[in-house]
């Protein structure tokens, strides 16, 4: 079997959905799967989320983005002055998720999340979290670019390298993958009630489930 690269939008703690698109694309040693950043805050099982990414990198190649949840949780770690205002976008249900305590949360995920990446590239494709300078070279982007705009506040023009843009972070509360060619997101709102999304880079394929772990027919 040809390998694959497939990437994956922003799941939030929708562990059910993670699973079942995982068990639909049935990845091997062969297969890349690249995360998009925000693993954790605002769904019911951040904790059961990154288990099973952390399970998934003794199956297959896995390459984790860093997200603006996941900065906020290290930057909670760090100061925890900062804790109310994380708690109101989403952190309380990670709070939860570890038995209400923090301090419940291993060091493997700690590890896990300190080692994501600021962006991944192929021949073809580049995968950042949320937005790009198109004049920018990949490595010298603004971390406010990387993490927090919003393609509705600012749609990129076609990066200089020529390569398609795959992002998360701009939910699609309609549920649909937001394809114009140049740039395609796939943050497709698991979390607020439509679909977590999986597709394969080189063909398009796309798998989506929701956050009760049902496939998409």
């Amino acid at each position: 079997m040809t390998s694959r690269t497939i990437a994956i939008g922003d799941v939030h703690g929708c562990s059910q959905a993670l699973r079942a698109l995982v068990d639909a694309i049935q990845p091997t040693t062969d297969d890349t799967l690249i995360f998009l950043g925000d693993y954790v805050d605002r769904g019911p099982d951040t904790r059961g989320v990154l288990d099973f990414i952390l399970e998934l990198e003794q199956r297959c190649r896995v390459v984790p983005l860093l997200g603006n949840h996941e900065l906020m949780l290290l930057e909670v770690n760090e100061n925890p002055l900062m804790i109310d205002s994380w708690l109101t976008v989403g952190g309380a249900a990670t709070v939860k998720s570890y038995d209400g305590q923090l301090a419940n949360i291993p060091p493997e995920h700690w590890d896990f999340i300190r080692r994501c990446r600021e962006y991944h590239e192929t021949q073809t494709h580049f995968f950042v979290h949320a937005n790009y300078a198109s004049s920018m070279r990949l490595d010298s982007q603004h971390d406010y670019l990387r993490y927090w705009e919003h393609l509705h506040v600012n749609m990129p023009p076609p990066h200089q390298n020529g390569k398609i843009a795959i992002v998360g972070h701009t939910a699609q509360k309609s549920g649909e993958v937001l394809d114009l060619g140049h740039v395609i997101c796939l943050d497709t709102n698991c979390y607020g009630g439509a679909w977590l999304t999986a597709m394969d880079i080189a063909n398009g394929q796309l798998w989506q489930a929701d956050r009760h772990g049902s496939l998409r027919s």
